[in-house]
């Protein structure tokens, strides 16, 4: 454990930094337009049910649906922070906006009446009478929005916001429980302490609605808080003209060639690279270089044929790549590069204790055992054209019952905790010599290639021309043997990701 703290305790602090950072603006934002919009509707009643139920219905979206669906939309999409923040915002609206209405309308009226005999306008009855007796139903509405903020702020890490997301999603995709308590502690922690700091602070909040002018430092806590939020939302907006920035996908392969990718361009270019690892999935990815939101990230060519292009698979791997490198630039403006060197195929992987018990070598031996079984796949894999369905037809494959959809982090502890007899994995997971999994043998070649390729947005590549030298030098480099033993050392020994590409781009030289 002191090995642990000594190796993460610097990120830990770095990214519940993050988190306070998302939290912050969302919850500035969220008060801006909640607070407002609830007085709205309490002076026009007739607005009260739609924008009640507007804010309402955006509650319930589950939080990675709207992250996920945030990708697409100009200007305030795309990945990184920008979108986090959006969403975190849109998700604290609703108690903010109900707590402000049902706050003014509970004012006794008679007080309001009493105002108005004396003169007062609309204006100043609210400033001077509704507000300060509604502050604490309003605070209590900031206080749970912040409780909501701060909690659904882990899912930003699934589309590059950063956070203590980072480390629920990495230790979920390394089966690494340390990694996922490191994020998921922290973020309890805050949450608690917003909660009691807030509370305390409803308690004491004075109902007076004797008129009160802000002192001094008031005014000055108030210009210096206004300045440190535009300083932090240029920081947002700002992007160094001479940094690359590098995404991959969910799981722990894919964070690998992502760092090999980022060290090598740091070693051999004057660039900076902003890591956008762990992003939630391959079309994600896809949508992220295709906007320019990333430069690049390592794809897999059967994924990228079938996945993104929506072909029929084909198991000619150079038929493929040509397809590819021809498609890719015309259609979205992106280039193919040669792989790697390795490829990471799908992985039909059962217990070595079942294999045993049965003999089972292929997947045409262990279909006869399937209508027993229960088998769990990522949610990719149910979709995709060379996924699940063409399997199951492929090799008459059927279950006990319907697949367990489940995410790629977590299917390899489920199937060696018996929770499911069969899984679709990748065939370079360290995972699997570590819990004693065999991969059945596809002996029909259903499965099409998949070779680790980079995908770069051409515009990138033109304004950072030095990219080519460093991808022709990976070309090839990277052994499917090698790749699972770099797999190994994170998922089977809990090594730093950067500690194990460094010794290896070192090995290299």
């Amino acid at each position: 454990m002191d090995s642990f703290w000594l190796d993460y305790g610097g990120e830990i602090a770095f990214r519940t930094g993050e988190h306070l950072f998302l939290t912050g603006i969302a919850m500035a934002m969220g008060s801006l337009i909640g607070i407002p919009l609830g007085i709205l509707i309490s002076r026009q009643a007739i607005l009260a049910q739609p924008i009640i139920a507007i804010v309402n219905t955006l509650q319930t979206i589950p939080s990675l649906a709207l992250f996920g669906f945030l990708i697409s939309v100009p200007f305030l999409g795309g990945i990184g922070k920008i979108p986090a923040i959006v969403a975190l915002t849109l998700y604290t609206l609703l108690p903010i906006v109900l707590n402000t209405y049902l706050g003014i309308k509970k004012v006794d009226p008679e007080l309001k009446l009493a105002g108005l005999s004396l003169g007062m306008t609309d204006g100043q009855i609210l400033r001077y009478i509704e507000l300060p007796l509604a502050g604490a139903t309003i605070l209590a509405g900031v206080r749970i929005a912040t409780v909501i903020a701060i909690g659904v702020a882990t899912i930003a890490a699934a589309i590059g916001g950063g956070g203590l997301g980072v480390f629920i999603f990495r230790g979920i995709a390394t089966v690494n429980n340390q990694l996922i308590l490191a994020g998921a502690i922290p973020a309890a922690f805050l949450a608690l302490v917003a909660d009691w700091s807030l509370g305390r602070l409803e308690k004491t909040f004075s109902p007076s609605p004797r008129p009160k002018k802000p002192s001094k430092w008031q005014w000055g806590l108030g210009l210096i808080g206004l300045a440190l939020l535009s300083f932090l939302l240029t920081q947002i907006f700002h992007s160094s003209p001479g940094t690359v920035v590098i995404g991959s996908k969910n799981f722990t392969e894919q964070v690998i060639v992502g760092e090999i990718l980022a060290q090598e361009i740091e070693k051999e270019t004057n660039l900076r690279v902003d890591r956008q690892f762990n992003l939630g999935g391959t079309l994600i990815c896809h949508e992220a270089v295709k906007a320019g939101k990333i430069d690049g990230y390592v794809e897999y060519s059967g994924t990228a044929f079938t996945g993104i292009l929506r072909e029929k698979p084909l198991n000619d791997a150079r038929l493929v790549f040509e397809k590819l490198q021809k498609i890719y630039p015309e259609k979205f403006n992106l280039e193919v590069f040669p792989s790697l060197g390795f490829e990471n195929t799908f992985a039909i992987v059962i217990r070595g204790e079942t294999a045993s018990q049965y003999n089972l070598k292929t997947l045409s031996q262990a279909a006869k055992y399937t209508p027993n079984w229960q088998a769990g796949f990522g949610y990719e894999f149910l979709e995709r054209e060379d996924g699940y369905k063409g399997l199951a037809k492929t090799y008459g494959l059927t279950f006990a019952r319907p697949p367990k959809v489940m995410d790629l982090g977590l299917m390899y502890r489920a199937l060696a905790e018996k929770q499911v007899d069969l899984v679709a994995g990748n065939s370079t997971d360290g995972l699997i010599p570590v819990l004693d999994l065999v991969i059945l043998e596809d002996d029909q070649r259903y499965f099409p290639p998949y070779e680790a390729v980079p995908i770069f947005n051409r515009d990138s590549l033109q304004k950072h021309p030095q990219l080519r030298q460093v991808l022709a030098k990976l070309t090839g480099k990277i052994t499917s043997g090698t790749m699972q033993k770099l797999n190994y050392q994170v998922d089977g020994r809990d090594r730093r990701v950067e500690e194990v590409v460094k010794e290896f781009l070192v090995s290299l030289s």
